[in-house]
């Protein structure tokens, strides 16, 4: 346990940033996902085929919001106030994420969540894509 203690300790002492990078290096590592379990939804067996991509991404239960860039230069102040607000994320980090854009802002976001994220950060000037 005191192993245990000893590492979230550690955690504590990393940024938003630091702490997100280090989840996706376990996942990877372990071949697990930190995401919270989604109940599947089975097609009919009649139906046999795949289905469409349009019908995969209207099922899809979560997504990552995804900033691509600035819609104008001049609206960068707003997208970084913007992405602090969103990823709770320091003033210093949001700017360093919206300056290494293509970046995720925030994963695995329930779909009504991360549209309305979308609109939020594409009104202060942002390319948002949802993945």
């Amino acid at each position: 346990m005191a192993k245990i203690n000893d590492l979230i300790e550690q955690i504590k002492g990393l940024t938003v940033v630091e702490v997100s990078e280090l989840v996706k290096a376990l996942e990877e590592e372990f071949g697990v996902s930190a995401a919270a379990p989604v109940a599947a939804v089975a097609a009919p067996a009649a139906a046999g085929a795949a289905a469409p991509a349009a019908e995969e991404a209207e099922a899809k239960a979560a997504y990552n919001v995804v900033l691509k860039g600035l819609k104008a230069a001049d609206k960068k102040v707003a997208v970084i106030k913007a992405v602090k607000e969103i990823s709770g994320l320091g003033l210093g980090e949001a700017k360093a994420l919206v300056e290494g854009a293509p970046k995720t802002v925030k994963e695995n976001v329930p779909t009504e969540e991360a549209k309305e994220l979308q609109k939020k950060l594409e009104e202060a000037g942002a390319d948002v894509e949802l993945a």
